[in-house]
């Protein structure tokens, strides 16, 4: 069993090529499809394994025939679910558990991404973070708002993320429920 290159890997991290494969094939089976960037990010944010490390195991994972790249994503094949039926028991379970949390919290996020956009523009006066919900191609809700600074704008664009669904939905709850007398205006205006 060769070494693997340990840089950027922390304590109880794995530490063998063998292992990472087996990881790689337990992850694509238990998530898959997966895309290289969703896994890169779990393992290494982490710290299970090395960059380098990772990509090599990868490229062995296609050229043994344990898992196919297509266009979602790496899948795992029957050969690469035989290896993670039988394996993944001898990786520690900690790793295991650590690097299927990470792998979902970043397909989450890149769905709701996918979902709930939000871009950062600069402008003369700070920040403008422009927020959408896209629906069959089509803007179905936009709101752009002023920061005065990279790191609100920043903190904007991450919660509009997160919360898109649960800010639209509050606010077309407080745009269209019937309110009182106060809220129409008054008949001479008209």
């Amino acid at each position: 069993m060769a070494d693997a290159f340990t840089a950027g890997v922390k304590p109880g991290g794995l530490t063998s090529s063998t292992e990472i494969r087996i990881l790689l094939c337990y992850l694509i089976q238990s998530a898959g499809p997966v895309q290289r960037e969703a896994m890169q990010g779990a393992l290494l944010q982490e710290q299970l394994v090395n960059y380098f490390e990772f990509a090599d195991a990868l490229v062995e994972l296609e050229k043994q025939a344990l898992a196919t790249e297509t266009e979602k994503g790496y899948t795992i094949t029957e050969k690469g679910r035989i290896v993670a039926d039988t394996l993944a028991d001898d990786l520690p379970r900690s790793v295991r558990e650590s690097a299927i949390r990470a792998l979902i919290r970043i397909q989450s996020w890149i769905h709701k991404a996918a979902q709930n956009q939000a871009q950062i523009q600069k402008t003369d006066t700070g920040y403008l973070v422009t927020c959408r919900i896209q629906d069959t191609g089509a803007d179905t809700f936009q709101l752009s708002l002023a920061m005065p600074d990279i790191l609100t704008a920043e903190a904007v664009k991450n919660q509009f993320i997160a919360h898109g669904s649960d800010i639209y939905s509050q606010l077309l709850t407080g745009l269209t429920q019937p309110g009182d007398d106060e809220d129409d205006p008054p008949e001479a205006v008209l």
